[in-house]
């Protein structure tokens, strides 16, 4: 099933509810959330309060992509705060299955990002572990960036990885995807799709239902 996940990093944090609300009805099925820390990324963004105060706008999946350095010190916090997905980077965990276990243990379903340029190959160990493979499309820590070209290939190799062992994982992309090329990343395998800007710049309705009417 094709997944819409907009990321509020590109809402207008005046009236963040009400963009939420909005995406929500034309029918985006998940809230995307970006947490930054300045170190692991070099931006940084919003923290639980944010979530917390945001959490009564919608009854819509909160997938929470983690950009933190040594993530598992607040696995516990956003579970809590109203995480339905918590996605963390590889190379930001020195211990892996650690996290994959934390996740686990506060009832919350995990994925696992790999930026642009960690190899595919990374994720071999842990693809039968987790709910969701977050593939980047652009370097993590900024919205309005362009889509990497090689990131369609990335895709297909993750994909292929997936179906060779039978497994049904999504796949998620972030960054630079739109209208235009959102057909293409989502023929090259990925399932669940993150959108900032083209999402949220305009009217915010329109550009929800622009988006599904390709994915569905």
């Amino acid at each position: 099933m094709n997944l819409l996940s907009p990321s509020i990093l590109s809402a207008d944090f005046t009236i963040l509810g009400q963009q939420i609300e909005e995406a929500d009805r034309a029918g985006a099925q998940y809230i995307h959330i970006d947490v930054m820390d300045g170190i692991f990324v070099p931006s940084i963004s919003y923290g639980m309060p944010v979530i917390k105060s945001i959490r009564k706008a919608t009854d819509k999946v909160f997938d929470v992509h983690l950009m933190i350095k040594d993530p598992i010190r607040y696995i516990e916090e956003f579970a809590e705060i109203g995480a339905d997905i918590i996605t963390f980077h590889l190379e930001a965990a020195p211990d892996v299955n650690a996290v994959i276990e934390k996740i686990r243990a506060c009832g919350k379903k995990v994925g696992l990002s790999i930026k642009p340029g960690t190899p595919v190959e990374e994720l071999v160990p842990y693809l039968d572990k987790v709910d969701m493979i977050l593939v980047m499309t652009v370097e993590p820590g900024f919205g309005g960036q362009s889509i990497i070209p090689e990131s369609f290939d990335r895709v297909r190799a993750v994909r292929k990885m997936l179906d060779d062992r039978k497994l049904d994982t999504d796949i998620q992309v972030d960054g630079g995807i739109c209208t235009g090329n959102v057909k293409s990343i989502l023929e090259a395998g990925a399932n669940v799709v993150v959108a900032g800007s083209a999402v949220f710049k305009g009217n915010i309705s329109e550009n929800v239902k622009g988006f599904l009417d390709i994915m569905q």
